[in-house]
């Protein structure tokens, strides 16, 4: 199953520098804070033990996917009513198994073969996928760079839990004015007013404001619907129709954004 992008016009905005820029709000997860060994590499690996081609652009096709799924779709409203309940034991749970079926029909494989395959993939993400936390050597140098240029950095993330704790942990709490997390405020991204409410905590308007994220779907619409400026980090080349400026590392920040 492939998610069109619902761009909004034929412009190349990859090469756009965006002016007048006063605030930089990021997204924690994906953007800052990256998992290592990343789902989609696991996933790989249990496709692999049924002779199943490691193809790029189907990894693509899962990639997008689940970007559309999370950023509180139709389908994950469906499953979360059908299911009624989301724990973190992927084995046993019949959401999980759900999903893995959706992510293997998303890859490409026939109902018959995802539905088979889909227990023993929930089984296999549960025992084998244990990322550890990793923030990429740019981050919080481009983060102080961006500080000491005078420009409020602010953190938004979907996470229904504080992140506060988090953020000391990953060693990036002192670099934001704001850090807000979606269950603080009981508002998810792509809905503009997660986006309106973290403008106001900044004192700041959507104009001056520029949003970093990883997801299209979540960030890039969401910013969008809330007159923000997007940059979409995509180093994969994920979202190759992206309508909107796109950077392969934080650091391409230092160059897009002109101060």
């Amino acid at each position: 199953m492939e998610v069109d992008l619902n761009t909004t016009d034929g412009l190349d905005h990859r090469n756009e520098i965006l002016q007048d820029i006063q605030t930089i709000i990021f997204d924690l997860d994906g953007t800052l804070r990256h998992n290592l060994p990343s789902r989609s590499q696991t996933f790989v690996g249990f496709l692999s033990q049924f002779g199943i081609e490691n193809d790029l652009e189907k990894r693509h096709c899962v990639v997008r996917w689940e970007h559309y799924y999370w950023a509180q779709s139709e389908e994950l409203a469906q499953d979360w009513l059908t299911f009624q309940v989301l724990t973190i034991n992927e084995a046993n749970d019949p959401f999980w198994t759900n999903y893995m079926f959706r992510n293997l029909r998303a890859y490409g494989c026939p109902p018959e073969q995802a539905h088979e395959l889909a227990p023993e993939a929930a089984l296999y993400m549960e025992e084998n996928y244990q990322p550890e936390d990793w923030v990429p050597p740019e981050v919080p140098t481009t983060l102080q760079a961006l500080k000491e240029s005078g420009f409020q950095l602010g953190l938004l993330s979907n996470r229904r839990e504080p992140i506060h704790e988090k953020l000391d942990d990953l060693g990036l709490h002192g670099y934001f004015k704001l850090a807000l997390f979606a269950g603080e405020v009981n508002s998810w991204k792509p809905d503009p007013q997660i986006f309106h409410d973290a403008l106001s905590q900044l004192d700041t308007t959507a104009r001056q404001t520029a949003y970093v994220g990883d997801n299209y779907y979540a960030d890039i619409i969401g910013a969008q619907r809330a007159g923000l400026n997007p940059v979409l980090l995509d180093p994969e080349g994920v979202f190759p129709d992206a309508d909107c400026p796109v950077i392969k590392s934080i650091e391409d920040l230092l160059v897009l954004i002109e101060s």
